[in-house]
């Protein structure tokens, strides 16, 4: 599998030796690798789950000595190095501080499954006052529903987590909380690691490493999972979805990502229960909307989302533009949006969350301004003025767009009615505004749902700013009869005329 290094002439090697050599040479044929060119990890029926003891560790917790679930991380060519130094420091710390203390989750699932991970959670059974009076400033607490600890080391954030139990034997309402509809409240039930890795979403997640030992705790059969492809709730998966429906969500996300299906037991009861996400706080559902669509997944995520009946859950102003075959323009923008970020995402370029949404509300926005024009007189300016406020402060219900995002939206929308206008100074304060980019690319996007004139307007102004001054000046002088909006004629101006104003009459002397 990996290149080998020509032997020098030296004495022969004794059998252990030369095993020794052969291992010690392969580890420096994986560690000159670049991680992205390394081999997925091939899952060998045997080295799933060595048919050897462990070998004893006198510091290891007891109860993880001698199990079936305990797993050597080299097996898969796992080791510390795949690690950032700074969460196996938490770790290290933790542990000499006499804890428990293991990396978790998404991280060990990507590894095994040989992409680069995000994200580097520490689990342990350190309490989080406990954790801070351990790390000092350098820790801070957050969360009520679930109390967590941020680690900081400059600009990375670690995220610490005290091992959790069930919630059920616990009536305290500091502790524990759940609401009618059966979604935790509040979880700040302590455990153990077991009792953690049961109350992890899927099979997949709860997998953790402990760099010391280098070994893999896997209580579930998570890595028979991944092997298989498969995702699988760990429990009754209708009370994990009531628990904290967010995990719906979380499932779509991951069988897009990680192109895996979902079992049978979870995947039934997604349709019944989506509307549960009503209840989960719309800041909440605004971030998780970004991990959905920002994955490099998208689209595909989009469509399992439409498939279980996730979508309009999140984008309510959006389904009455749905249609069976899904080809009316609100659907194709929707597509052209998606897959656009999700290029942008493959070419590792930046993405702007306001400019999809931007995208993704268009339609919405037409509609309703259509109406205040027919129905109050309003010209285009104030009607799409009115318009973005209502799409938006209906969208904001379901999702809490931040005001830093519905600003650059609104200068998004703004601009499809000031490309319009190509007289006088007007292309060039618009080639100069700050958002003229993502202005653009919505107009282009909208030729090539719509056609008519926009397929014009957009030509014209991916030529206008490319072209020198004089280049310019010609184009401004060809476009001056043009419609000012596209499909709606210019208003000729009436012509004021001034009326010469009557002398004062003198007083009359009295």
């Amino acid at each position: 599998m990996f290149s080998r290094q020509k032997k020098s002439k030296k004495q022969p090697l004794t059998e252990q030796e030369t095993l020794s050599a052969k291992q010690e040479r392969k580890v420096k044929a994986v560690e000159l690798q670049p991680k992205s060119k390394r081999p997925a990890p091939a899952f060998n029926e045997q080295s799933e789950r060595s048919t050897k003891k462990p070998k004893k560790h006198s510091d290891l917790p007891s109860h993880l000595l001698h199990k079936k679930f305990t797993v050597n991380a080299g097996h898969y060519d796992i080791t510390p190095k795949d690690f950032p130094k700074n969460a196996l420091a938490i770790v290290e710390k933790l542990q000499r501080a006499g804890f428990e203390a293991y990396v978790v989750g998404g991280c060990i699932r990507d590894l095994l499954l040989g992409h680069k991970p995000k994200d580097f959670d520490v689990a342990t059974n350190a309490k989080p006052e406990e954790i801070q009076k351990i790390f000092g400033r350098q820790c801070r607490l957050i969360g009520r529903r679930f109390r967590l600890a941020h680690i900081v080391f400059g600009r990375d954030i670690y995220e610490v987590a005290t091992f959790r139990a069930d919630h059920a034997s616990h009536n305290s309402d500091k502790i524990s909380k759940v609401s009618e509809e059966g979604m935790l409240l509040r979880d700040n039930v302590y455990g153990t690691l077991r009792e953690d890795a049961q109350r992890r979403d899927f099979s997949v997640n709860s997998l953790y490493y402990d760099p010391k030992h280098n070994l893999i705790f896997d209580f579930f059969d998570g890595i028979a999972d991944l092997k298989a492809g498969k995702l699988r709730l760990i429990g009754d998966p209708v009370v994990r979805y009531q628990e904290d429906p967010v995990r719906m969500l979380r499932a779509v996300r991951f069988m897009a990502k990680l192109d895996m299906f979902l079992d049978k037991p979870s995947d039934t009861p997604i349709r019944e229960l989506a509307h549960l996400l009503k209840n989960i706080p719309a800041a909440r559902l605004f971030d998780e909307s970004l991990k959905l669509f920002q994955s490099g997944q998208g689209f595909k995520t989009y469509q399992l989302m439409r498939q279980y009946g996730l979508f309009e859950q999140l984008f309510p102003v959006l389904t009455p533009f749905f249609t069976e075959r899904n080809d009316s323009n609100a659907e194709r923008m929707l597509s052209k949006a998606l897959n656009s970020t999700d290029d942008r995402i493959r070419d590792n370029l930046r993405v702007n969350p306001a400019f999809l949404f931007a995208a993704l509300l268009w339609y919405p926005l037409r509609e309703k301004m259509e109406v205040l024009k027919n129905e109050g007189g309003l010209n285009s300016h104030d009607a799409m003025m009115l318009a973005a406020n209502d799409v938006l402060a209906e969208s904001c219900k379901a999702i809490a767009l931040h005001r830093r995002h519905t600003s650059v939206i609104r200068d998004i929308w703004a601009l499809q009615f000031q490309m319009t206008k190509r007289s006088g100074k007007r292309p060039q304060q618009t080639l100069e505004h700050v958002k003229f980019r993502a202005g653009f690319d919505l107009l282009v996007m909208r030729a090539e749902i719509e056609g008519g004139d926009l397929v014009e307007l957009s030509a014209w102004w991916h030529e206008y700013q490319f072209s020198n001054d004089a280049q310019r000046a010609e184009m401004l002088k060809a476009v001056r009869n043009v419609p000012n909006f596209a499909g709606e004629e210019k208003k000729k101006r009436r012509r004021k005329t001034f009326r010469k104003k009557k002398p004062a009459k003198k007083a009359s002397a009295e």
